[in-house]
């Protein structure tokens, strides 16, 4: 049972129960095992089922609250400024970004920022929601500080990642990143599944690469936290390290300095007021939401269809969670064995049916 796969709409029904067994609404179950199965199906395992063990630790500790009701500090026609009030991070992120969507339509751009909130999944999930409704949207939010500056010793920001999605003709355009190497989540994923950390990702506390997870992930945790990941561009100057850090520290001001909230250096084990930015924008305020769809559309059908010096195919930012998600849908979702494991453990707890209640299939 070492490569699993999970129907989708099972897995759905899973995280539902999941979350309804902490005491969440049906709806908010259902909202928050949408999103986590989305990215599951996109090949976003490091944002899906598998933060089902961080999510239950952190609301077993009651850094996030079930109960919890978010509220509008200001808002203007717009802009919106929220206090998530130590919510699931979906939750009052769904509800901002819906809200900001509306305004969009109405007055041509909008935004919104939240504060005291939690890890909201993937970000691209909401971006893509404004893109769905013929929008631009942006996404991004701070994090636990796991990124460690050019020779530092310690992390100070988080993996701050951006999402940017664009309407097409078909399947929107959506880039989604950390601003760091990776996200925590895919050194976890390695850990699972018993790999070494490639590359110039990780660093100790004396800015030496670092390769092994449980080291990076202990280092992490610990009050005092030393070394950690590194920003886009990886140990040197002349890799353009220092715009991997600019992009993090950017996306710090969107959130937690314009939210006047926590910044990432001020969050982790104790303290977990994440902020996020959401923006949306209606491209008709420059021409037709049809002509810009199909110049999109074109311009990306001329870059995959580049001349290329192998059989491989010319892949653009979110082509493999396209094909991911259609492959998915019939396949079912990947699942490791110590994640499989891991919620289990959290079903028969709050007794849930556990996976092994579900058609669960070698890969």
């Amino acid at each position: 049972m070492s490569n699993l796969r999970l129907d989708a709409k099972q897995a759905t029904q899973f995280v539902e129960q999941i979350f309804n067994g902490y005491g969440f609404s049906k709806r908010n179950s259902s909202l928050i095992a949408a999103s986590l199965i989305d990215a599951d199906l996109r090949g976003i395992t490091s944002h899906g089922i598998q933060r089902l063990s961080m999510y239950d630790r952190k609301i077993q500790a009651k850094y996030i609250m079930p109960d919890a009701i978010w509220r509008i500090i200001n808002q203007t026609e717009t802009s919106l400024l929220v206090d998530a009030n130590q919510t699931m991070g979906q939750l009052v992120s769904i509800f901002t970004m819906n809200e900001i969507i509306e305004k969009a339509q109405s007055h041509g751009i909008a935004v919104g920022v939240v504060k005291n909130s939690n890890h909201f999944g993937a970000a691209g999930y909401y971006a893509r929601m404004a893109a769905k409704k013929g929008l631009i949207g942006i996404a991004a939010t701070n994090s636990n500080p796991l990124l460690v500056p050019p020779n530092a010793r310690e992390p100070f920001l988080g993996s701050n990642p951006l999402a940017f999605a664009f309407p097409t003709k078909k399947d929107p355009f959506v880039f989604d990143a950390a601003t760091s190497t990776v996200s925590l989540g895919k050194i976890e994923v390695l850990l699972k599944n018993n790999q070494k950390i490639p590359g110039e990702w990780a660093v100790d506390g004396n800015y030496q690469q670092q390769k092994d997870p449980q080291t990076i992930l202990d280092d992490l945790s610990r009050d005092n936290r030393i070394g950690g990941i590194l920003p886009l561009g990886g140990l040197r100057e002349d890799n353009s390290n220092y715009k991997g850090l600019g992009n993090a520290m950017i996306i710090e001001c969107l959130t937690a300095i314009l939210a006047q909230g926590s910044i990432s250096a001020d969050l982790g084990n104790k303290n977990h007021d994440l902020s996020h930015f959401f923006l949306a924008l209606d491209p008709c305020l420059f021409g037709s939401l049809d002509e810009t769809e199909n110049n999109l559309s074109q311009m990306l059908t001329r870059m995959r269809h580049m001349s290329h010096l192998s059989e491989e195919p010319i892949t653009l930012p979110g082509d493999k969670e396209i094909h991911a998600y259609e492959e998915n849908q019939v396949k079912g979702i990947a699942i490791d064995q110590r994640t499989f494991d891991e919620l289990n453990v959290i079903a028969n707890r709050l007794d849930v049916p556990n996976l092994r209640n579900f058609d669960a299939v070698k890969g």
